[in-house]
């Protein structure tokens, strides 16, 4: 049986870190509270991918906390990680599920309704929706806008996080929307202290979902 928690969903970003700082700032996100971890390197060879997936391995298994191999399935299944996350150009979720099993979490990308409920039908366990906001990353974004995100929510009974430029400041965009968390990279990766930032974020997160749960409770017994 799958069981995770996409609250606080950490995506990596290694560039600009000696590796010793890069698994320091891990470490300390993954103590503050991280209930997902994601490694995304899209410059890295497979052999150095696979080589810095071991190292974060170790550290995410040391706080039960799953790890997600961005785009390569063959480096999740050389690792052994909990999972992978698939984008639109990447290989099809089926084919994924077919080469990891079916304990493993696979995660999509999806932008649109049709997007989502396909892979859903295709049998992803969760969805990342945007970008909400530009973001400072290298990976090239293209905004989604929130009704898009609602509509997402509303459309598949998987766990749908919303992912872009999010930061503790600016989460109030997703009231009332039924997000089950929220996908960082630069709001951890670029903090002078992850430890506390993430501990920020993921109270931040628990208060709105809670809020979001009660009004929509309210409003089925009117």
């Amino acid at each position: 049986m799958k069981t995770f928690d996409t609250s606080l969903y950490l995506i990596t970003d290694s560039s600009g870190f000696y590796e010793d700082e890069f698994l320091a700032i891990t470490e300390a996100a993954l103590l503050g509270g991280v209930t997902l971890l994601q490694l995304r390197e899209k410059e890295k060879t497979t052999r150095e991918y696979i080589y810095l997936a071991r190292k974060v391995h170790e550290l995410s298994r040391k706080y039960n906390v799953p790890l997600i191999i961005d785009d390569r399935a063959d480096v999740a299944y050389a690792v052994n990680a909990e999972g992978v996350h698939l984008g639109q150009s990447d290989m099809p979720v089926d084919i994924a599920r077919k080469m990891l099993g079916e304990n493993k979490i696979i995660g999509a990308t999806a932008k649109t309704v049709l997007q989502a409920t396909e892979a859903y039908k295709l049998g992803a366990d969760y969805l990342g929706v945007g970008a909400i906001y530009p973001t400072t990353t290298k990976v090239k974004t293209v905004l989604t806008p929130t009704k898009t995100l609602d509509d997402i929510c509303k459309a598949v009974p998987i766990p749908v996080n919303a992912i872009g430029g999010l930061n503790a400041d600016n989460l109030q965009i997703l009231n009332g929307i039924g997000v089950s968390g929220i996908c960082v990279v630069s709001a951890i990766m670029k903090s002078d202290t992850p430890k506390q930032t993430a501990e920020k974020l993921l109270r931040k997160i628990r208060e709105m979902r809670c809020e979001h749960y009660e009004n929509s409770a309210d409003n089925s017994r009117k």
